[in-house]
């Protein structure tokens, strides 16, 4: 597999039922859209604003390529997904 191969999705949440749930995920995918790993990090609020300021912080060389796209999921909990790669990558 190369490198053109994996998709990387950032993914915020709106902790709508108060799970505590307030973090920001990194997905990486291969070009079938399996999961090959993924990582989190904590966020203090919920939504895209939030998870773009702690995104710079924890990992400042990954930059977002797309925008933010939003969905509610089946339990009724907004999220966000957005495209991403490594500044190095582009």
């Amino acid at each position: 597999m190369t490198d053109t191969d994996r998709i990387m999705t950032l993914t915020c949440y709106n902790d709508t039922h108060g799970w505590g749930w307030r973090h920001v995920d990194l997905f990486v995918r291969d070009s079938e859209g399996l999961e090959l790993n993924w990582v989190h990090w904590a966020v203090s609020a919920d939504g895209p604003d939030a998870a773009d300021a702690v995104t710079a912080q924890v990992e400042p060389s990954l930059v977002r390529t797309s925008e933010w796209r939003h969905s509610v999921g089946a339990s009724g909990m907004d999220f966000w997904e957005a495209d991403a790669a490594w500044q190095d990558e582009l």
